[in-house]
């Protein structure tokens, strides 16, 4: 199981990164092996999830405290589910034959974005949490969009979308309207996440030659290279006061979890393992 879940997450990820590669320019191998080892390494927990007795029911809680929403692709395809935190209660929201994958609670837990195959390429979606009402965001865009998040008011969606000819980082109101490209720049955004107080987004870019830490303002703005290592940085995820951003760098000869301050200051490394340590969140 665990090494059937860890090639579906593979395959996902691969099919994202290097679909429509005709308007794009290969990968580094450092882009690769990133995105590839940020996968493998995050499959164990839904390795273990899958490996749970399962009591399915109709629907999930009206609330999502105390939930976890995940991707499994136990029932022979990719599907959204939600359980409680203890692993009880475990309910599929999606019934579709192509993958949904990369879901996530929008701030006052009425909403999920994910990510999905469904229609032919792969679009962001959203719908409520009993899984009713799915809805796909961008329509008749045959690029790849993928990668949403909420912001913390739940009014905006940002994400990274490869429509203009390379990844860029977008923004749109949460019924898919007002899309706009905040990157603009001719080298690869993506992994885009809002600052707890809405007033910042970080990404990971390739534009200096290397994957880097970026933050720039809502607008697209100020954007500014918060990293500067030789190596890859990506993975970036921002405290919950704004003061810190967690992300993964392979500057010591393998992937460690390091932190540093809002403005790039005190990088530290606070794993210090020789295993791949990947993808950090607070």
């Amino acid at each position: 199981m665990e090494h059937k879940l860890r090639l579906f997450k593979v395959v996902l990820i691969l099919a994202f990164i290097f679909s429509f590669t005709a308007c794009t320019t290969p990968k580094t191998a450092t882009e690769i092996t990133t995105a590839e080892t940020k996968i493998l390494e995050t499959t164990t927990v839904e390795t273990t999830v899958a490996a749970t007795t399962i009591t399915e029911t109709t629907a999930p809680e009206a609330t999502t405290k105390g939930k976890i929403v995940f991707s499994s692709d136990r029932d022979g395809n990719g599907e959204i589910y939600t359980m409680n935190i203890d692993g009880s209660k475990q309910v599929r929201l999606t019934n579709n034959p192509k993958k949904d994958w990369e879901p996530s609670f929008s701030p006052d837990g009425s909403k999920i974005d994910f990510m999905s195959d469904r229609d032919g390429h792969i679009e962001i979606y959203t719908m409520n949490i009993d899984g009713s009402k799915q809805v796909r965001l961008i329509t008749n865009n045959p690029a790849a969009d993928g990668f949403p998040s909420f912001s913390p008011d739940g009014s905006k969606i940002v994400f990274t979308s490869n429509r203009d000819g390379n990844y860029e980082i977008y923004i749109m109101n949460i019924d898919g309207s007002e899309q706009v490209n905040l990157t603009n720049n001719p080298k690869k955004d993506w992994e885009p996440s809002f600052s707890p107080d809405g007033s910042k987004i970080v990404f990971t870019s390739n534009r200096d030659g290397n994957l880097e830490i970026y933050l720039m303002n809502i607008d697209g703005s100020e954007q500014v290279n918060l990293s500067n290592s030789p190596t890859g940085d990506g993975f970036p995820s921002s405290s919950p006061d704004g003061s810190k951003i967690v992300f993964t760098s392979d500057r010591d000869g393998n992937y460690e979890i390091y932190i540093m301050n809002i403005d790039g200051s005190e990088q530290v490394n606070l794993t210090k393992n020789p295993a791949g340590d990947v993808d950090p969140s607070f």
